[in-house]
């Protein structure tokens, strides 16, 4: 059987039959759902996951996740797809645009680096049409840009997106290699008294009703390690941690975090139902949780690379509230000690 080529002969072979694609240099190191979404351009964003968990694209003639990541010399099969119609997808809205464009924080000729807002996704689907990629690609037509990694909706912070594919490679090569560094800020149920705390416990990914995909601790997982350090005490309550990521695997921060007896606020997934129900009261409204910078050395030249974004406004809010009220705990004990 004649390879299928990149581009519109991959949409073709999508509408006729199955076709087989030797994957060449150039495109190792991607994730297999990122290869198909950008060939398979007209198919439905949960049509391609839907051929993944069915088994109906297959790397080497096996069954592979949606985070399997592309070698040079694997086979890809690519199953006929019924698209229904051509029709243009249309375009995210104006206002949008304005806030994905207002959150760019660095640009350079390789990259851009977002501080993405908390609610909006890093691409579309799951309920919504456009993510941050399509909002990008609409405003800028012309660039090849792609996703370098990935962060949860409801997780603000940095997010990088690459503005050519050389760029792409070679920092998905820097995360297989561990030498990209990712660090979060996240406010932790209770008072953590485990110091600084690596965790290495492997994780695994279920689907469970509807689709919606679950993540826990198991033998069987994928090897993931989260190093947590204690930043803020407020009492009993709360801890604001900074946390290191030499792996990101799906939810893993608040899956490792949950692990330690100390789940994320606000996370209606993984968390404590009264607990995110008593930092109500103090304003938190969605999960604290923040990718607060990235940095590594440029392959090739070595030169450092560092960006970082604060805390948005929000979550800062809800530290002041609780330093305010733990300054008040302590004016109470030291007026009953007088």
């Amino acid at each position: 059987m004649t390879p299928a080529k990149p581009g519109a002969s991959a949409e073709r072979a999508a509408r006729s039959a199955v076709a087989l694609q030797r994957i060449e240099a150039a495109d190792a190191g991607q994730r297999i759902d990122n290869f198909l979404l950008r060939h398979f351009k007209s198919v439905p964003r949960s049509r391609v996951y839907r051929l993944l968990r069915k088994g109906e694209v297959r790397v080497n003639g096996k069954r592979i996740d949606a985070d399997y990541r592309l070698e040079a010399g694997d086979t890809v099969r690519l199953p006929p797809v019924r698209i229904e119609g051509d029709a243009a997808p249309g375009r995210p809205s104006a206002s949008l645009q304005a806030l994905i464009e207002r959150a760019v924080i660095h640009e350079d000729r390789h990259l851009l680096v977002i501080d993405k807002p908390s609610g909006v996704a890093v691409h579309g689907g799951s309920g919504m049409s456009f993510g941050v990629i399509e909002t990008l690609r609409a405003a800028r037509p012309d660039e090849p840009l792609e996703l370098v990694h990935r962060l949860d909706r409801d997780t603000s912070g940095c997010l990088l997106v690459a503005r050519d594919r050389a760029t792409l490679v070679a920092l998905h090569a820097l995360i297989r290699d561990g030498g990209l560094h990712k660090t979060y800020l996240a406010l932790l149920a209770g008072s953590w008294q485990l110091g600084k705390k690596r965790i290495d416990a492997p994780l695994a990914t279920d689907a469970r009703a509807r689709g919606e995909r679950h993540v826990q601790v198991a033998e069987t997982g994928k090897a993931s390690v989260s190093v947590f350090k204690p930043v803020q005490f407020f009492g009993p309550l709360a801890t604001l941690m900074e946390v290191d990521i030499p792996t990101g695997r799906t939810h893993q921060i608040r899956v490792h975090a949950r692990h330690a007896g100390h789940p994320v606020l606000g996370d209606d997934k993984y968390g404590d139902r009264e607990r995110n129900a008593a930092m109500r009261e103090h304003g938190l409204d969605r999960i604290f949780l923040h990718a607060h910078s990235v940095a590594f050395d440029w392959p090739g030249s070595g030169v450092p690379f560092h960006v970082s974004a604060p805390l948005p406004p929000e979550l800062g809010a809800v530290i002041d509230q609780l330093s305010r009220a733990r300054g008040k705990r302590r004016g109470a004990r030291a007026q009953g000690k007088g």
